[in-house]
């Protein structure tokens, strides 16, 4: 198995009507063209605790240094991806601003499961506030809570924004190339006259109709990549832009990590950038940007932690 399919199966196997072994079709692409530039490990100071996440499983806690509990702590809680990068996002905000990151695995059904149970989120945010407020030293207050999805990890917020006690808390989302369905019957394509299990992405309809209104804040990016055997980000954004009435814009730009943006909509607080690629490494750029992405999603510029 190459290196791009061990990636594709990792990333994306296991999603609605995907068997986990089954995987999607995975790009024979080899791309050069783009820069992919990957971030490096830093040593923000703070200090690090884990909670028990879904399952018990731990979630990686940073509580940058400079947060104080004399103010509400938006929480930030990033699924899926290796724990430094949400960390070093969040620190480079200079924002009063913690990190919680949810790792369970392969593919965005484990996601969607873990927080079937309305009460998993609200536990999940007592927990970290809990933890706040002992590493500060007295009582702390969450204030707004923005959630982070990289690839699968968009399962747990769908979940999240299925019901309202979830839906309610939440002030931002930020998904980075992973809004996925399946296709009506399970592997036909559009091009074979198959359809979108719209399902899985109302509840992200939902959130951006707020966003529009002003209530929410809704960024949305997504490649090129053609998985085959279940939607595209790129299809379920033209059926997200199509629910509400909007259309994309062409543009042709560098963005973050030698990223080239080819597409933008911007409607109140909701937006969604397209950008080109293929290929794993193009998928992986997505969580590499994290930092300018969580910047534009609080309105400032990112800085080194």
């Amino acid at each position: 198995m190459t290196r791009v399919v061990m990636i594709a199966a990792v990333l994306y196997g296991g999603l609605p009507g995907v068997a986990l072994g089954q995987g999607q079709n995975p790009s024979p692409m080899v791309e050069t063209t783009r820069a992919h530039e990957r971030l490096t490990p830093g040593s923000p100071s703070g200090v690090a605790r884990t909670v028990p996440g879904p399952g018990d499983r731990p979630v990686d806690l940073f509580i940058p240094a400079g947060t104080t509990g004399s103010e509400p702590v938006t929480a930030v809680i990033h699924f899926h991806g290796a724990a430094w990068i949400p960390h070093q996002a969040v620190a480079g905000l200079g924002s009063n601003a913690v990190s919680a990151v949810v790792n369970l695995g392969a593919g965005s059904t484990v996601y969607d499961r873990a927080f079937s149970d309305p009460g998993t989120f609200g536990e999940l945010l007592r927990r970290i506030e809990r933890e706040v407020g002992v590493v500060l030293g007295g009582q702390s207050r969450l204030g707004d809570v923005v959630l982070a999805a990289f690839s699968a990890g968009h399962g747990a917020v769908r979940s999240i924004l299925r019901d309202t006690a979830g839906f309610a808390p939440v002030s931002s989302v930020l998904l980075m190339d992973g809004m996925h369905t399946s296709y009506v019957p399970d592997g036909k394509v559009l091009a074979d006259s198959g359809s979108l299990d719209t399902r899985n992405l109302v509840e992200f309809e939902a959130f951006a109709r707020a966003a529009i209104a002003g209530q929410k804040r809704f960024l949305i990016t997504h490649s090129e990549i053609f998985p085959g055997t279940f939607a595209s980000t790129t299809e379920t954004a033209d059926w997200l832009l199509n629910e509400l009435g909007l259309q994309r814009t062409a543009v042709l730009q560098w963005g973050p990590r030698g990223m080239q943006q080819l597409s933008h909509v911007e409607a109140g607080r909701f937006e969604v950038r397209g950008y080109a690629g293929n290929s794993a490494p193009d998928h992986v750029d997505h969580f590499h940007a994290l930092p300018e992405l969580l910047a534009r999603l609080f309105g400032r510029a990112p800085t080194d932690p």
